[in-house]
């Protein structure tokens, strides 16, 4: 019912940037919250960051400053812009969605496929 494309990931040397995309489509009323997570193989996913409806942004500590996350609600899209990349960065990148559906009163939470960012010289 919901489909999250992203695109963006990939590899760069530290100190570099890498902007993430991530495009919600189908049977969509409204979109809540946006967010981006990641994880590394071994350990729990952690959010990196979210965007509320009205613009409202929180940060994982250690992205405070070097990453921003906004939202185009005209698209259904939100992106991450990465800057000053560290080698402890690197992780799949999840984008996760709130939505309602059209006809459905309920909220639904979906994720994207992941994408691979890999930060190392």
């Amino acid at each position: 019912q919901v489909q999250l494309v992203e695109s963006g990931g990939g590899l760069v040397q530290p100190g570099g940037s890498l902007r993430l995309s991530c495009a919600a489509s189908g049977s969509i009323f409204s979109i809540y919250v946006m967010a981006w997570h990641r994880q590394v193989p071994g350990k729990q996913r952690e959010l990196v960051a979210a965007i509320s409806t009205i613009g409202s942004t929180n940060y994982l500590d250690s992205v405070k400053g070097r990453f921003t996350i906004s939202r185009d609600n005209a698209e259904n899209t939100v992106y991450l812009q990465m800057n000053n990349l560290k080698p402890e960065d690197t992780a799949v990148y999840y984008c996760k969605v709130e939505v309602r559906l059209h006809g459905a009163p309920a909220r639904y939470q979906y994720w994207g496929q992941g994408t691979q960012v890999t930060v190392s010289s």
